[in-house]
């Protein structure tokens, strides 16, 4: 159903109705180039949004509308298969039935979930041959999605007879599938790398790496809540910004920034501590007050100066990032510390991706047609060599407690060596 869609913005309750006249309405054509794809995981049929096509900066209600008359034969079940890509959510109407949609529109504004593929079974028609519906999505666009391409339907719906659309829809999850599944595997390899490194905290209570594991966690925490956001229905957009923006990118910055610290043992520069603690505290004070649905009202300059605020705080965060590594490598030269001086620069590549992407370094690939970031490959490539780290530093306890343990039987009298 690429079009072309009558679209106006706005919202009116009168416009999923049949018999309305939208001939004054714009056109739109929903109509890909080929080989079009999103930029995220590969979505295909992709088309830019109302944002560049003449809309420039409008958030909030916009409707698509389009009479269609579908042959099939008797008794055939119809369906459509609901657009894979929508900034930011929508509602479908069936000749002026609502048949649902992924956003809860109660209150003020609706309620943002993930956009997943679904299939709407459409109502039987009275007609024999040709069946004739009238098809109109209400959209609903957050201020959290603006900017760039965003703005309404990316990637058209699909009618046809039902088992067709099923096996459609069955394509659509596995490529839903393969474009998050990494961000579903790489949080699990860090619990068990936590769980590894609070292994290695028992077998030997003189290291701290408490940070480490906090890092880790915070990391795996703040990764699988895009799963569960494009996954499942249970996680809304503004529990995810809050969540991922607010809370866990702050956080996530400054325990991997102590736990490199600490693996360093760097435990003698103080002023490290105060200063990650003072950008943290910043940092999630402006992620705050910065949000669309920050409830104070504020100025489009109070939002601008946040971005730049939360960019210099991020930048203070990549430098400081750097002077540990660097302080690391001053260090007696071993094998294991400049491979832990590579492990944090791998895990940095992900930490600081907006400001690689502002360096015009490539951000993401798509082997096989499917998104694969570039953090995705630092964070895989980080996972192998943390796990090859916790093995060599294990190692070193148990040769080091070996080694007291001679020098203690060595030096023991007779009598306690016969014990």
């Amino acid at each position: 159903m690429n079009g072309p869609w009558r679209f106006h913005l706005g919202d009116d309750a009168r416009w999923s109705s049949p018999d309305f006249d939208d001939s004054a309405w714009e056109t739109v054509d929903l109509t890909p180039a080929p080989g079009a794809h999103d930029g995220d995981v590969g979505l295909p049929g992709y088309v830019t949004g109302w944002n560049q096509r003449g809309h420039a900066g409008y958030t909030g209600y916009a409707w698509y509308r389009m009479k269609v008359t579908v042959e099939s034969g008797p008794g055939t079940q119809l369906a459509l298969a609901g657009p894979t890509l929508v900034d930011s959510t929508y509602q479908l109407y069936v000749d002026g039935k609502l048949l649902g949609g992924p956003g809860v529109f109660t209150g003020t504004s609706p309620t943002v979930y993930g956009v997943r593929p679904t299939r709407f079974l459409l109502p039987p028609t009275s007609s024999t041959g040709g069946q004739t519906f009238v098809i109109a999505f209400r959209v609903w666009m957050d201020p959290m999605d603006a900017g760039g391409e965003s703005g309404g339907i990316h990637v058209a719906p699909t009618i046809g007879d039902a088992e067709g659309v099923h096996r459609l829809l069955q394509v659509q999850w596995l490529q839903t599938f393969k474009g998050y599944v990494v961000d579903a595997a790489e949080p699990f390899a860090f619990v068990v790398l936590a769980i590894m490194v609070w292994g290695l905290m028992a077998s030997r209570s003189g290291d701290r790496h408490g940070w480490l594991i906090a890092a880790l966690l915070s990391l795996a925490l703040m990764r699988v809540n895009q799963v569960l956001f494009y996954w499942t229905p249970y996680l809304s957009l503004r529990c995810y910004d809050a969540a991922v923006t607010v809370i866990l990118r702050p956080l996530v910055l400054a325990t991997w920034t102590l736990a490199w610290r600490d693996w360093f043992r760097l435990e003698r520069s103080p002023w490290q501590r105060r200063l990650i603690g003072v950008l943290t505290l910043a940092y999630i004070a402006f992620a705050l007050v910065g949000r669309p649905w920050f409830p104070l009202e504020t100025t489009h300059a109070f939002k601008a100066a946040t971005d730049i605020a939360i960019q210099s705080v991020r930048l203070a965060f990549a430098a400081l990032y750097l002077i540990i590594i660097g302080l690391g490598l001053r260090r007696p030269a071993r094998p294991s510390t400049c491979l832990a001086a590579l492990a944090a620069i791998l895990v940095g590549i992900g930490l600081f991706a907006t400001e690689l992407n502002a360096l015009g370094i490539p951000g993401i690939w798509f082997p096989y047609g499917t998104g694969v970031a570039r953090g995705q490959y630092a964070y895989a490539a980080f996972i192998a060599l943390l796990f090859a780290l916790i093995l060599l530093r294990s190692t070193g306890y148990a040769r080091a407690r070996q080694k007291d343990d001679s020098d203690a039987l060595l030096h023991a009298s007779p009598s306690e060596r016969t014990r």
